[in-house]
């Protein structure tokens, strides 16, 4: 399977959808993510891009998911 390194994230209230491209921009992963799940799945990548819509919450996410990426050994 080729490396995730760019995510797009689509906030909701309940199940977020994530989805993963590799280098090349080709889909590598697309997944289902309830609220409680987003910063485990997150914490097992290394860094990368992650863009998500600009919204009320996206601020949180971002802070959250940035201190998660931003911890990973390289």
């Amino acid at each position: 399977m080729n490396e995730v390194t760019t995510f797009g994230l689509d906030l909701a209230k309940r199940v977020f959808q994530v989805h993963g491209a590799d280098a090349k921009g080709r889909p590598v992963l697309q997944k289902k993510l309830r609220r409680e799940e987003v910063l485990s799945f997150f914490a097992k990548f290394p860094p990368c891009v992650v863009g998500m819509e600009a919204c009320a919450s996206s601020h949180y996410w971002a802070r959250e998911i940035f201190a998660l990426l931003a911890m990973t050994p390289r």
